[in-house]
């Protein structure tokens, strides 16, 4: 069994400084991180899919870098539109894994039964998601180096379309090439990915896409045609993909004070739960 925790949109910022005027996003990452650091079991590996920071500075992601020290476990990181690659690259230069030698950070985690492809979706400077000639062949390129082994492939931008009207506004730029490739890679089990902070999944290309919910705020759920871009204080939440008999599983976890443990056959409270 191979357990993948998977936390997105965490937008460490300055202190004292909230997201939108609102959301205080550094207390609420640190929350989660302690928590996710007292999972037993621990997870093999922990994959943040972008937007770490909020404003891309060096500052910024020397902030992020202490409050991801508690984490055990290898951590892989992956930018986002809020992020900044070189100031990424520079803070986090202890992480090989984040080649310099390329203009986008896009590499392979072949480490465990299931291998695992970061694939960079960003436009600097842009919010929205592409997958440009360069970055569909390099990926095509990762495919045809190993066709029997399954493989969960993590973006930052969903390539799908949400239903939400105001999320669909700005399309994924290669959406289609993409599915072309896909569709002729059965071992693509999930495309994974963060940006909309909502779970939502779907069937794509012949495989399972699905985004993540924040660390912090989640988007609103609003199919008003007319509708605008905003958020909600939903309860900040993570995945954890678990690969096991050839079989890929995820679970969703608040992060938050909840009640219980209890049993059902009692509806007595236990006195320990194996995820605090």
């Amino acid at each position: 069994m191979t357990i993948i925790a998977q936390i997105s949109d965490l937008h460490v910022q300055q202190p004292g400084k909230l997201a939108y005027g609102v959301v205080d996003t550094n207390s609420l990452v640190a929350e989660a991180i302690a928590r996710l650091s007292r999972l037993n079991p621990q997870p093999d590996v922990v994959v943040a899919s972008g937007d770490l920071i909020q404003d891309g500075t060096v500052e910024e992601y020397e902030l992020l870098k202490g409050i991801l020290a508690p984490l055990q476990c290898l951590v892989y990181l992956m930018p986002g539109n809020h992020d900044h690659r070189d100031n990424l690259r520079q803070v986090f230069s202890t992480h090989t894994y984040l080649a310099k030698e390329s203009a986008h950070i896009s590499y392979v985690v072949d480490d465990y039964p299931m291998r695992m492809i970061m694939l960079d979706s960003i436009i600097p400077g842009q919010g929205g998601g592409q997958v440009d000639a360069e970055r569909l062949t390099w990926l095509e390129q990762q495919l045809l180096a190993a066709p029997e082994t399954p493989t969960l492939i993590f973006m930052h931008h969903p390539p799908f379309a949400t239903g939400i009207p105001w999320m669909d506004r700005k399309r994924f730029q290669g959406h289609q090439a993409l599915a072309d490739l896909i569709s002729q890679h059965p071992q693509v089990k999930r495309i994974s990915c963060g940006h909309l902070h909502r779970t939502i999944n779907c069937s794509w290309a012949g495989t399972v896409a699905s985004s993540q919910p924040s660390l912090v705020h989640q988007s609103a759920l609003d199919f008003d045609p007319d509708g605008p871009s905003q958020f909600v204080m939903e309860p900040p939440a993570y995945q954890l993909h678990v690969w096991t008999d050839k079989n890929l599983v995820s679970h969703t976890l608040y992060v938050g004070q909840f009640d219980g443990p209890y049993r059902f056959s009692t509806g007595k409270l236990l006195t320990t739960c194996p995820l605090p």
